[in-house]
């Protein structure tokens, strides 16, 4: 979770990934703003990527999901980590 991930968007330009939500799909933010995001799907294999536009309140909801169910299957390091990706980009 220490990696650094970027995609290129085709109009918005460099995203960074704040999270992964679910086993094919991440949280991205436009790298200097941090005020579009993108929830992105990884299709099947070849599929390509799906992006879906996201607002600031339904991106943190995805967000707190996902620290929810770290919490409950005792993954605190990832927990802990996802914590401060929290605070940092939405207590701003």
């Amino acid at each position: 979770m220490n990696t650094e991930n970027y995609l290129n968007h085709p109009t918005f330009g460099l995203l960074s990934r704040v999270c992964v939500l679910e086993q094919h799909q991440e949280l991205f933010t436009t790298l200097y703003a941090q005020r579009l995001f993108f929830l992105v799907t990884h299709e099947s294999p070849g599929g390509g990527m799906k992006f879906e536009s996201v607002s600031r309140s339904q991106a943190r909801l995805s967000l707190e999901t996902r620290l929810r169910l770290l919490r409950r299957s005792g993954q605190y390091q990832e927990y802990e980590q996802l914590q401060k990706i929290l605070q940092s980009t939405f207590q701003s």
